[in-house]
Formats: C-alpha cells, sequence, structure tokens
C-alpha cells in the first residue's frame, strides 16, 4: 500500500521528501484507525528528526488528496484511515464500540446514481453501520 500511496502523490506531483516517506511507511505498517499523536510517536521511533508538524501537515496532505480520511467513533480524536480503492467499510457496535472492518462493497452504482442527481462527483467513500455485535447481542440473550 506504500507504493500505491506513493505513486498517488508522484501522479498528483507532490514531492515525495524523505520525511514524507517514512509517514508513509509508518502509516502502513500501523495499520489503519490512527491518530494523529500515535502515527507521529511511531514515526518518531523510525526517525527522530521528523517533528509533529510534520506529520501533521503530511496527514492534512493525504487527506486533501482523498488518500486518508479521519474518522471520530466517540473517541473525540480523528482516527485516519486509509481509504483503499477510494473506500472503506465499518460494523461499529453501539454496545461496546467495537470497530469491525469488511472489506465486500455492494453499493454498486448506488453512490454514482445519487451523485448524478446532485451534480456531484465522487471521490471515495466510507461507509459505517451501526447496530450490536453478536458478543452483546448474546450477552443481551438476542443472539
Amino acid at each position: 500500500m506504500s507504493t500505491d500511496l506513493t505513486g498517488a502523490l508522484e501522479a498528483r506531483g507532490i514531492r515525495l521528501t524523505a520525511a514524507r516517506r517514512v509517514i508513509l511507511d509508518t502509516l502502513v505498517a500501523g495499520g489503519d484507525h490512527v491518530t494523529a499523536d500515535e502515527l507521529t510517536d511511531l514515526v518518531r521511533r523510525r526517525s527522530t528528526t521528523i517533528g509533529r508538524m510534520t506529520v501533521y501537515r503530511t496527514l492534512e496532505l493525504l487527506c486533501d488528496l482523498g488518500l486518508l480520511r479521519p474518522v471520530y467513533q466517540g473517541s473525540g480524536a480523528a482516527h485516519y484511515i486509509l481509504l483503499h480503492d477510494g473506500h472503506h467499510h465499518h460494523l461499529i457496535c453501539s454496545a461496546c464500540g467495537q470497530v469491525i472492518e469488511f472489506d465486500e462493497c455492494a453499493l454498486g452504482d448506488l453512490p454514482a446514481r445519487i451523485a448524478g442527481r446532485h451534480g456531484f462527483r465522487v471521490e471515495g467513500h466510507l461507509l459505517e453501520l451501526y447496530g450490536v455485535c453478536a458478543g452483546c447481542g448474546d450477552a443481551a440473550g438476542e443472539g
């Protein structure tokens, strides 16, 4: 995925500095749902010369380019997620807060149809479905 991000930046004419390369590699290695502070700590373990503001500016750049999205799942701090192929999907338990990621995208042409009605161009999507996980449902006698 780091090569995907690298390619996406280069395709847009964005200079890939050594610091950005470390941040991208760390972001991909650290997985999704990382806060800016968590990413900064991970980056600083790899390179003590990269400052917090460089990490924050890189996150902002990736968000502006549609490669990354901040999500707020009740914790207060934004967790950044990579948009794989322009989309990302979650099941979120309303009882315990568990987040389950899934890859299947059964939306088909729905985003394009909705966008067309509103003169909008879709660049990606984040789908979050809220409900009760199996563990909480079983605990409540619903399973």
